[in-house]
């Protein structure tokens, strides 16, 4: 029998009311506590708006998890709180790309809001429960946990894992599985897996999660090929599948499979094209763009660039713009034009702070400030501008949030490297040993091989203070297979 839609209440879950984040409003009205974050976030350089019907909707429960620029706010007020005592949920409950469900169709573990208010980040319609990321002595349990998960089991478990209501068996002959027809539990399941992915690269790094990957990847477009119960499943099957697809691609290239990550991209908007996704679509060409520009193939990075933002325009997202600008950028500085390199990385800024808001992609979370710095230290680099790139770098790496583990490394790895080819060698070894540091925790092959770069600059100044220890210890570390 076709799997049928999974029964649920046509109402949606009633949200649970903050009572901690409104004791902390104390006798001040919405409207004044309102100003008040807009004060706090302006002396530490954020721009939110925030208005009393934003802090009505937190207090209500409806925004589970403020997004990356109200939380730094909040943090900034209340010195000593985490967002738990704030009232918040984990993070990690709600990162990912926000389904798009109706709620007849959504299945009971969904509790998505479809009136989301103006930068809030919505609940996914299957959360899996974790410690708040953002607080790493509350969660290294939970971390290793997932992190052994994907990292020591072997394909069709992982599968199994991050897609359980999928049901596929990729060790049967197709002529023995049963054929049945998608349902809402399986593109949930999904859109699961793409979050889980995407948490576990933002801690870990890509490499040992690429290949676990894969098997997700096919139970994805198998569910495709088998049709959908509705329409509306139809498309969040191949969101999800598209989604998916850019996940793994991303995986791909941070582990140096240029050429597999080129093809997955592709494959995702081959799948944006064919069902006029303009979202998905902006999102591959926006990878794309990143891959040609590692790949060495600048004006195809700015072309890809181009066509992101123009499938990206009618989305009325300028973090989005922003992000876009930055590629393109990227793609001049290969080009060595530094007129339209700074041309775009001007755009890029403007676009950025306009600030968040609520058509900003969900698997955008990782682009804040940090991200808009290291990226334009990218571009200076490539420029040659070593200590303007090293500036930015230093910015990117004191920014980022402590859950992106990887991109501290990133960012700490490219100021290492801006360090030591601008002639400051004691400097770059000191950056370059808190990336190793950090390689026990972060599997990235990009990281290395930054890093190896690094090592190669400082060898004709091993007289300085700090290059020793760091070539012998850079020599002694195991690299990825």
């Amino acid at each position: 029998m076709a799997s049928s839609t999974v029964t649920s209440s046509p109402y949606p879950r009633p949200p649970r009311p903050n009572l901690a984040f409104r004791r902390l409003r104390g006798q001040r009205s919405p409207a004044e506590f309102a100003a008040a974050v807009r004060r706090a976030a302006r002396e530490i350089g954020e721009r939110v708006s925030c208005d009393a019907r934003y802090i009505g909707r937190v207090e209500a429960g409806e925004i589970r998890c403020p997004n990356y620029a109200y939380e730094r706010v909040f943090l900034h007020m209340f010195p000593g709180r985490t967002l738990a005592d704030l009232g918040f949920a984990p993070r990690s409950s709600v990162r990912g790309r926000g389904a798009r469900v109706s709620v007849a169709e959504a299945p009971p573990a969904c509790t998505t809001n479809p009136a989301r208010a103006p930068h809030e980040t919505p609940q996914p319609s299957h959360p899996y429960h974790e410690q708040d990321p953002y607080h790493p002595h509350e969660d290294h349990e939970e971390s290793d946990v997932l992190r052994r998960a994907f990292m020591t089991r072997g394909g069709a478990t992982v599968a199994a894992a991050s897609l359980g209501p999928l049901g596929l068996a990729f060790d049967a002959p197709a002529a023995d599985r049963a054929v049945r027809r998608a349902g809402a539990s399986d593109a949930g399941a999904l859109e699961e897996a793409v979050r889980r992915i995407r948490l576990l690269d933002d801690r870990h790094g890509a490499d040992g999660l690429y290949r676990r990957a894969a098997a997700p990847l096919r139970a994805a477009y198998a569910l495709l090929d088998a049709g959908a119960t509705r329409q509306a499943t139809a498309e969040r099957l191949h969101s999800g599948a598209g989604e998916l697809a850019i996940s793994v691609g991303w995986l791909a290239h941070d582990s140096g499979r240029f050429d597999d990550a080129r093809s997955h991209y592709a494959e995702a908007l081959a799948t944006a094209r064919m069902t006029g996704d303009a979202a998905l679509e902006a999102h591959a060409f926006c990878n794309t763009a990143f891959l040609a520009r590692d790949a060495r193939r600048p004006r195809e990075a700015v072309r890809a660039a181009q066509a992101a933002q123009r499938a990206a325009r009618p989305l009325g997202s300028s973090r989005l713009m922003s992000l876009l600008a930055l590629r393109e950028a990227g793609g001049w500085a290969g080009l060595a034009d530094r007129t339209a390199c700074a041309r775009a990385l001007a755009r890029a800024h403007a676009l950025f702070d306009r600030g968040p808001s609520d058509t900003d992609p969900e698997w955008m979370t990782f682009y804040g400030r940090a991200e808009l710095e290291g990226l334009e230290a990218q571009c200076w680099s490539t420029l040659g501008d070593w200590p303007r790139a090293a500036r930015h770098a230093h910015r990117a790496a004191q920014l980022q949030d402590p859950h992106f583990t990887r991109n501290i490394a990133l960012y700490t790895a490219e100021l290492a490297d801006d360090l030591a080819r601008g002639g400051r060698p004691d400097e770059a070894a000191t950056a370059g040993m808190r990336v190793l540091d950090l390689l026990d925790q972060v599997q990235s092959s990009r990281i290395q091989t930054m890093l190896a770069g690094t090592a190669r600059v400082l060898l004709p100044h091993r007289r300085a203070s700090g290059v020793p220890a760091f070539l012998e210890r850079h020599a002694s570390t195991p690299r990825m297979a």
